[in-house]
C-alpha cells in the first residue's frame, strides 16, 4: 500500500504539474509531508528526484518535436542561473537542517516558506490582469532571476513550483501555457544540479530503493500523460486548473507547519 501511495502521488502530481508547467514537486513535497511516508530529508530528495525525471522527459519531447515552447534566448541563461542557484538552495538546506536536533523543525520551516510562496502566487495570479508586466532580455538579468528561482526551487524541494510561473509571466510576459514549458526548462536544469550537488557532498539521505523507482516511474509517465492533456486544454482552462491547486496546496502547507511544529 506505502509504495503504490509513492507512485500514484508521483504520476498524479506530475501530470498536473506537467501540464501548468509547475514541476509537480509542489504538490508532491506537501503531500508526502502530509502522509509521513518518510523522513523529511528523504522526501525532499524522493521530490526532486521525481521532477527532474517528469521535467527531463517533457523538455526532452518538446525539443525533439520542436513544438517551439521553449524560448532559448531568455530560458537558457534563466536555466543556467537556475542550475547554480540549485546548488545553493541545497546547501541551504543542509544549514538549516543542522540547526535542527529533530528533521521536524526543517520540515517546519520548508512548509510554512511554501505557504507564503504559494499564497503570494495566488494572489498574483488572480490580479494579474490589473499587473504591468516587462520583457526582460539582458542574459545577466535573467541569470539573476534563475538563480533566485532555482535557491527557492531546491530548499524548498519543488522543483520550481509556482513562482517560475510568476516569474516568467511578470518579467517576461510569457502567456500561461508558454511560461509552463520554459519553467519545465528552468527545473530540469535546476533539478540536475541539486541532485549532483547532493550525490557530490554524500547527503543524499536513507530511502527506499522501490519508493524512488516508483517515483521516477510516476514522473515518467505524469510527464508523458500531462503532455497530452496540455496540448488539450486551452490558456483558461490551465489558469483554473493553477489556481484549484494553489488553495489546496495551502491548505495543506498549513496544516504541515502546526504538524511538524506540534512534534
Amino acid at each position: 500500500m506505502k509504495n503504490l501511495l509513492f507512485l500514484v502521488v508521483s504520476l498524479l502530481a506530475s501530470t498536473v504539474g506537467s501540464i501548468c508547467g509547475i514541476g509537480g514537486g509542489i504538490i508532491i513535497k506537501p503531500v508526502l509531508d502530509l502522509l509521513g511516508l518518510a523522513s523529511v530529508p528523504a522526501i525532499s530528495f524522493l521530490s526532486g528526484c521525481a521532477v527532474l525525471s517528469m521535467s527531463c522527459y517533457s523538455v526532452g519531447k518538446g525539443l525533439l518535436a520542436g513544438d517551439g515552447g521553449v524560448e532559448l534566448r531568455s530560458g537558457t541563461p534563466l536555466a543556467i542561473g537556475a542550475a547554480a542557484g540549485g546548488v545553493a538552495g541545497k546547501q541551504m538546506f543542509t544549514a538549516i537542517k543542522s540547526l535542527f536536533a529533530n528533521p521536524n523543525g526543517v520540515g517546519a520551516v520548508q512548509a510554512a516558506c511554501l505557504t507564503v510562496i504559494t499564497l503570494g502566487t495566488l494572489l498574483y495570479t488572480l490580479k494579474r490582469k490589473s499587473i504591468s508586466t516587462h520583457r526582460i532580455s539582458s542574459p545577466v538579468l535573467c541569470g539573476v532571476i534563475g538563480l533566485a528561482l532555482g535557491i527557492c526551487s531546491s530548499f524548498l524541494g519543488i522543483g520550481g513550483g509556482p513562482i517560475n510561473l510568476v516569474a516568467l509571466g511578470f518579467f517576461f510576459s510569457m502567456e500561461t501555457k508558454t511560461a509552463a514549458a520554459n519553467s519545465l526548462y528552468i527545473i530540469l536544469f535546476s533539478q540536475a544540479a541539486s541532485l549532483l550537488m547532493t550525490i557530490a557532498t554524500h547527503t543524499v539521505p536513507e530511502f527506499e530503493l522501490t519508493a524512488l523507482l516508483l517515483m521516477v516511474l510516476g514522473g515518467i509517465l505524469g510527464g508523458a500523460a500531462g503532455r497530452q492533456f496540455n496540448r488539450r486544454l486551452s490558456g483558461p482552462a490551465v489558469d483554473k486548473l493553477f489556481v484549484t491547486l494553489m488553495a489546496v496546496i495551502i491548505c495543506i502547507s498549513i496544516y504541515n507547519t502546526w504538524q511538524y511544529m506540534a512534534v
